[in-house]
């Protein structure tokens, strides 16, 4: 195998042994992001010489014995991650030249633990998409096929690890923007229960729904970059103060007597056909594993994504507020009052999904419309989570398609918003909950596209989550890369 094909276990393990150095490790992954980026255009900015100097010295601390499973690897960051000294962008025009003074905890921790920045990925401008084609920038391409959107936000996190151009990458999931672009790339993806790893240092979209996680090739290597980020943060305020286990200590044991439910609602209409199938045939698996699948009801899945539009816009609204051309930013010129240039600059600054759902969130939020609309939202929050509680005290997981479809050909849906909205019906109620889900590939459709199979569980059941997708990975077997 080529090192950019390498798992990071793998790759680790090659470190641990000399038998590769991290510089080896690190030329590697730029020569592979120099054959291929330019189709793929996963990445925003790159930073090879800071890489270089980083991977120097984490072989210094593999050479004295003191590396972890993290150190050397290299790594790609989706682009609204602070980092200090390099440029975080949101793939925004607004923040086209914003360089961060601080790292984001996330971000620090891994440096710590001796991995490895290549670069920032790009993303759906302040990740308010489902293709990554509202960047301001570039569009990113789906590595199995370069027409086809590789998903979003974190679309070119998703991308670069899927073609070999990242061992592992770090995204944001604020409706199902780390899964569902890893269900289109074929990638195994981790939305951590809120408050399990620090949201300090990323820039905000929706405050109660944002949950930093890790993208990765395999199960095994999400748990040990899990490992490497959770933790109380007194710089996050909503961070929990709980105790986090080895995620990797689970892997490898059996499933059997776990009961597993499959909500109907997640395998009725506007589901592809061939999903559903991939979906039913991975619950066989786990049956064949010695799990328990059984048919249950969410019934508040319909409303979960109207209900999440209206808190996330509402609450983007508040928080973008804060770009108005004086502090920092993007600053329109030549404006004569302030009023001007606020509207000038975040007339410009910004793209239309953006002001869209910035206006939007605005008007749920205005005098008037508020009980009826932003609060009502909240009512219904708390159904969807009543719901999930009531199927986890019967069932470990919830099992079913993390999209409704495979990814489909760039700008096929530009112009139809709704169904790229649609498009995260299985995601948006994990955000609403607060619970942890992960998305690991279950087959492909008949064009070659990767399928997603979502694991759902309770809060804090992230070692779960991880035994039972490792169980079925591993007797799946569907983890080949794109050729490229």
């Amino acid at each position: 195998m080529k090192l950019w094909e390498l798992s990071v276990k793998s790759a680790g393990e090659l470190l641990k042994k000399r038998e590769v150095t991290a510089a080896e490790l690190c030329d590697a992954q730029y020569e592979r992001i120099e054959a291929v980026d330019g189709g793929v255009k996963a990445f925003l900015s790159l930073c090879p010489e800071r890489a270089h100097e980083k991977a120097l010295a984490a072989q210094k601390c593999i050479d004295g014995g003191e590396a972890g499973p993290l150190c050397g690897i290299p790594m790609g960051i989706k682009d609204n991650i602070c980092t200090s000294g390099i440029s975080t962008t949101c793939a925004s025009k607004m923040l086209e030249h914003f360089v961060p003074p601080y790292d984001a905890t996330v971000f620090k921790k891994l440096e710590a633990a001796g991995s490895v920045m290549l670069g920032k990925c790009n993303m759906d401008e302040f990740a308010m998409g489902g293709s990554t084609e509202t960047s301001y920038f570039k569009k990113t391409s789906n590595p199995w096929r370069l027409d086809r959107v590789p998903g979003g936000s974190s679309g070119g996190c998703a991308a670069a690890v899927a073609s070999g151009e990242a061992f592992f990458a770090l995204g944001s999931d604020t409706g199902g923007s780390i899964r569902q672009p890893s269900s289109f790339c074929g990638t195994v993806g981790l939305k951590p229960t809120y408050g399990s790893v620090s949201r300090f240092g990323l820039v905000a979209f929706a405050s109660s729904l944002d949950q930093i996680g890790p993208i990765t090739r395999t199960v095994a290597d999400n748990a040990a970059v899990l490992n490497a980020i959770c933790g109380v943060d007194p710089r996050d305020s909503t961070c929990a103060d709980v105790s986090h286990p080895d995620y990797t200590a689970l892997l490898g044991r059996e499933i059997k007597g776990l009961r597993v439910a499959i909500p109907k609602e997640y395998l009725g209409e506007g589901l592809d056909a061939g999903v559903r199938d991939a979906v039913l045939r991975a619950a066989k698996q786990l049956e064949s594993l010695g799990a328990v699948c059984e048919e249950v009801s969410l019934p508040a899945t319909d409303y979960a994504v109207p209900a999440y539009y209206l808190i996330s816009s509402a609450e983007a609204s508040s928080n973008l507020a804060r770009y108005d051309g004086v502090k920092y930013g993007f600053s329109a010129e030549g404006c004569k009052t302030l009023a001007q240039l606020m509207n000038r600059t975040r007339g410009e600054g910004f793209g239309r999904e953006v002001k869209c759902r910035i206006m939007l969130g605005t008007y749920a939020l205005s005098a008037g419309y508020y009980d009826a609309y932003y609060k009502k939202a909240l009512r219904v929050r708390r159904v969807i989570k009543n719901g999930f509680d009531a199927v986890f005290e019967k069932y470990d997981l919830i099992i079913g398609p993390t999209a409704p479809t495979t990814a489909y050909p760039i700008g096929s849906k530009s112009a139809d918003p709704v169904s790229m909205y649609l498009g995260d019906i299985f995601t948006v109620p994990v955000n609403i909950a607060g619970v942890p889900a992960l998305s690991v590939n279950c087959g492909f459709n008949g064009d070659g596209m990767p399928i997603g199979l979502q694991f759902i569980g309770p809060a804090f059941s992230e070692a779960k989550l991880l035994q039972a997708a490792y169980a079925y990975e591993q007797s799946a077997g569907f983890s080949k890369m794109p050729v490229l």
